[in-house]
């Protein structure tokens, strides 16, 4: 396995996270949620990634935990609940 150092911060690509959830379908998503999906195989997640970061493999994480895709994030917020 190749380790790769993560992209600068200057880098124009953002990082997308890859898993499973817990039903074992795969999951991409954009770090801020602006963009993601479910997938049902690892490698149609990773050409998913591929596409929408334009084409830098290096910004593609391989979670080893569950991650569940989370579309009602907001750029730039965290997961604290927030009042109606």
């Amino acid at each position: 396995m190749k380790l790769v150092e993560p992209p600068s911060c200057s880098s124009p690509s953002t990082i997308v996270f890859i898993g499973r959830n817990h039903s074992g379908q795969w999951v991409a998503q954009e770090q801020n949620g602006l963009y993601g999906g479910l997938f049902v195989s690892r490698v149609q997640a990773i050409k998913y990634a591929l596409f929408e970061n334009g084409q830098h493999p290096e910004t593609i994480v391989e979670l080893p935990r569950e991650i569940e895709l989370d579309m009602g994030k907001s750029p730039g917020s965290n997961s604290a609940h927030r009042a109606a």
